[in-house]
């Protein structure tokens, strides 16, 4: 099924930026083409990782679950608590989210030996599995997206971009998603 276009899908980059000098004319042309085209490119990443979940028969809301638990490293344990936090969920949805991955043999949620209050999720090895599956699919797609760029080019805009998120993350200390967050 084709996936339905956003307003800005149905014009090229370039028609998309003329529209808008046409109807507001101090717009700045060359941040409006990397405005626009990261969040075109998000999004069309967004919905190739959907995809390639998909296929493994996992969520992209498991798939964070699955991931924080990897970062946190061996022996990839944490509360759900740590884990709500870490994914910007309500305990409630967390606890759901547990819920249905503990069903599908991804995680297990036990009592702590030694605090028989918390409450441990920890990955199984085919949640651990699944993990690495995707990201399997994730470095041939990555790779193939970025074969355009020089080993120099992407070093550069790696760098680019992490000033820039750098600078969002002071404008708004309150976001989600920062790079903190990420490791």
């Amino acid at each position: 099924m084709a996936e339905t276009p956003g307003p800005d899908d149905l014009l090229t980059l370039e028609e998309q930026i003329a529209a808008y000098q046409r109807e507001f004319q101090d717009l700045d042309p060359q941040v409006e083409q990397v405005v626009s085209a990261l969040s075109r490119l998000t999004r069309r990443m967004n919905v190739a990782y959907s995809r390639q979940s998909a296929t493994l028969g996992i969520s992209n809301s498991e798939w964070e679950v699955l991931k924080a638990l990897v970062l946190s490293g061996a022996p990839y344990q944490l509360g759900p608590g740590d884990l709500a936090k870490r994914l910007g969920l309500t305990p409630a949805a967390m606890t759901h989210r547990i819920d249905r991955m503990v069903n599908e043999g991804l995680v297990t949620r036990e009592r702590d030996a030694d605090n028989r209050v918390r409450v441990i999720v920890e990955l199984t090895p085919d949640g651990r599995e699944k993990w690495l599956e995707a990201m399997r699919q994730a470095t041939v797609f990555e790779e193939d997206l970025l074969q355009d760029l020089s080993s120099d080019e992407r070093g550069a805009l790696g760098e680019m971009l992490t000033r820039v998120l750098r600078r969002v993350e002071e404008a708004q200390p309150d976001a989600e998603g920062r790079l903190s967050d990420l490791g």
